[in-house]
């Protein structure tokens, strides 16, 4: 009976698709649910999952799921995982940890302390009230000034939102933006955060300024440009990134060590051209992250450039390489 109950809970449940994901959250919601986010091409990933398979044996009664980052897109950007290895936690259904990189020993106290904290309600939900509270205040602060509206700047969804992007491009200020519609709990717990009922709101420095209202009060009265920061800071800031060498390359991650596939993938085809380039981290700085896919109009990472003009992501490269046009383009020569 004991080695049967070993075997049945010791394996590690590894998922495939978002749907599957939010079967498994609702499954296993009285238990503490371990979910590694990882990717093939990680070594430190490798790593992590034997210790996952040991703390499964160790934890019976934890269930510990294994989720390929790049292969379920929905789920990764919904927990806004931007490197692999991450860790979340779930208890009835809810986020409530989260554990970024490799460290094993770390997994291992968060596992022990989130399983012996006993059963969850009432206490266990107000960890992820602390946990979304916690979220807020990232998104809020994600760039200087920040919009939370109905759909995108491109495309807005409501007619407040899109008044109010206009309003913003019009003055030349530098935005990030969140759509509320992508995500419920966020579209949710803002309107409790802020105390502000309806959308679009605008945010800078992490303090809400107001709705659309205050805003064309602000822009009547004057004021709008004192309080917003103007985009030439940033966009100055940009010219001297993408020119700081002759070949500059942004990604997620380093020469040294790349966080996602696609980065991975560039840095071995930049590497066997044998041509010196330069990269920069966008998961180092959010304003750079979000205001190159403006200043670019280029929506994905990553991004390289030669001699401050843009070539193109990871597809454009690899024709580039396959047309045997890359070199000369690397050498400025096209």
């Amino acid at each position: 009976m004991a080695a049967g109950a070993a075997e049945a809970v010791a394996a590690v449940v590894e998922v495939g698709s978002a749907q599957q994901f939010e079967e498994l959250l609702r499954l296993r919601a009285k238990s503490l649910l371990v979910v590694h986010f990882w990717a093939p091409w990680a070594p430190q990933c490798a790593q992590m999952n034997d210790v996952m398979a040991e703390l499964a044996k160790e934890q019976p009664q934890v269930s510990f799921v294994k989720l390929e980052a790049e292969a379920v897109p929905e789920v990764s950007e919904k927990y806004e995982i931007s490197s692999v290895p991450t860790f979340l936690f779930f208890k009835n259904s809810q986020k409530i940890d989260r554990l970024d990189g490799a460290h094993a020993p770390e997994l291992t106290k968060k596992v022990q302390r989130h399983a012996s904290s006993g059963s969850f309600p009432p206490s266990g939900n107000e960890h992820p009230k602390e946990d979304l509270n916690l979220r807020l205040k990232k998104l809020t602060h994600a760039a200087p000034c920040m919009l939370f509206m109905k759909g995108t700047p491109q495309e807005p969804r409501c007619g407040f939102s899109k008044q109010m992007v206009e309003i913003l491009n019009k003055h030349s200020i530098q935005f990030g933006s969140f759509d509320v519609f992508s995500d419920a709990e966020v579209r949710q717990g803002l309107k409790t955060y802020s105390n502000w009922p309806t959308y679009p709101q605008l945010y800078v420095s992490g303090e809400l300024i107001g709705g659309l209202d205050i805003i064309k009060e602000l822009e009547a009265s004057d004021e709008l440009d004192t309080i917003c920061p103007k985009a030439p800071k940033l966009e100055e800031r940009l010219k001297v990134l993408t020119n700081k060498a002759s070949v500059m390359l942004f990604m997620k991650g380093n020469k040294q060590e790349a966080k996602c596939g696609f980065s991975k993938q560039i840095l071995e085809i930049l590497n066997n051209t044998g041509v010196e380039y330069e990269t920069f981290d966008i998961l180092e700085d959010e304003e750079v992250r979000q205001g190159l896919k403006t200043y670019s109009n280029w929506p994905t990472y990553p991004q390289l450039y030669v001699k401050g003009e843009l070539v193109g992501g990871l597809d454009i490269v690899k024709e580039l390489r396959d047309n045997g046009e890359l070199l000369p383009v690397l050498k400025g020569e096209n």
